[in-house]
């Protein structure tokens, strides 16, 4: 299922497709030996924020859940970080997907803070 703007709305899905987009596009950079280490801390973060919304999922405690939606949100960041660093070459269509992977990470951070914030609401009113 996809919304409107044509994005999943199964966040297991777009978790993954964050990864295994931020992988197809590091491979057509330019190498550089600062592109080759913000690569690396990319596909680790990206992957992290896959990973952890797995884990989450598989939660043994409400804690648990609300601690690994903090680590997809500060891997989202992350990777936000790491994709704004990438040298793109002078290759607008590089940037334009670079811009497209900066926001989806910024969407799920926001979506995971809305999560956090909802569950910390939640706990406050008992």
């Amino acid at each position: 299922m996809t919304e409107e703007n044509g994005k999943p709305q199964a966040l297991d899905e777009r978790t993954f497709l964050l990864a295994q987009n931020v992988r197809q596009f590091v491979k057509i950079l330019p190498r550089s030996l600062s592109n080759d280490e913000d690569i690396s801390q990319i596909v680790r973060s990206s992957g992290f924020v896959a990973a952890n919304y797995i884990e989450a999922n598989e939660a043994l405690s409400k804690k648990d859940f609300f601690m690994r939606m903090k680590i997809c949100r500060k891997e989202a960041k992350e990777s936000r970080l790491w994709l704004r660093l990438l040298d793109c070459g002078n290759r607008d269509d590089l940037e334009k997907t670079r811009v497209v992977l900066i926001q989806e990470a910024r969407e799920l951070m926001l979506i995971f803070n809305a999560i956090i914030a909802k569950g910390e609401q939640h706990k406050r009113s008992f």
